[in-house]
């Protein structure tokens, strides 16, 4: 089965064609872009097929990663997964970004759980523990960074994600340190992909802070009579 997994949630757009009968990658897309993945996805879609040497007919089905991340970018990737498994009439799945990076630090120190931090904000950190059998001890969530170093001190788990430095920090003790990074490989979302098959969960964003902008309620503009 040839999976092509997707990921627009950070500052990489990235595409990859993976086979999972024989567990290897058969091409990949990688842009670093910061902004701008909408107008890129599809090119870079097309240039993994094209390195893989497969069209969108050879395709089984579709991965994506759903965030935590940027709300554009995550969105971006998941309407992309979605409106190619309706187009090409194959199954999508969606893995989060924390899943993703907590299977790499997994790999990395094996028999140890994780703990998956991203953001910037110490007050409103995104966060999910997994266990050394890849279980979930801590559901994702918004967390300040005081929370998490509490929970971190009394686990000791891998630290591992792009604020994963603030909550060692916050401790103040020192961790084995998995990466500090806003994503995973997007090789690791198609391999997790292909390991969930179809009973994996239906691309979604995953959005762990509450939107910014609200309706109005205090204001409204006057009715005009005519």
């Amino acid at each position: 089965m040839r999976i092509l997994a997707i990921d627009t949630a950070a500052r990489l757009c990235a595409a990859t064609v993976y086979d999972s009968v024989a567990n290897a990658e058969l091409g990949r897309s990688v842009r670093d872009l910061g902004k701008g993945h909408a107008e890129h996805v599809m090119g870079v879609i097309e240039e993994a097929l094209g390195a893989a040497g497969c069209g969108y007919a050879g395709l089984s089905s579709v991965a994506v990663c759903v965030g935590p991340g940027s709300f554009t970018g995550v969105r971006v990737g998941v309407a992309a997964a979605r409106g190619l498994a309706l187009a090409l009439k194959i199954p999508a799945t969606g893995v989060s970004t924390l899943e993703a990076l907590a299977d790499e630090a997994r790999a990395a120190f094996p028999g140890r759980p994780v703990l998956v931090v991203l953001g910037q904000r110490p007050e409103q950190l995104f966060a999910a523990a997994f266990g050394s059998d890849g279980g979930v001890l801590l559901e994702p969530a918004s967390l300040s960074v005081e929370i998490l170093a509490q929970w971190a001190a009394r686990e000791n788990p891998v630290l591992c994600g792009s604020a994963a430095e603030l909550v060692a920090a916050a401790s103040g003790r020192t961790f084995d340190m998995g990466a500090a990074d806003a994503t995973a490989d997007i090789a690791t979302y198609a391999r997790l992909a292909a390991a969930k098959g179809d009973a994996g969960e239906k691309p979604r964003p995953l959005y762990l802070r509450a939107p910014e902008a609200t309706p109005q309620q205090n204001f409204v503009l006057p009715r005009k009579e005519i």
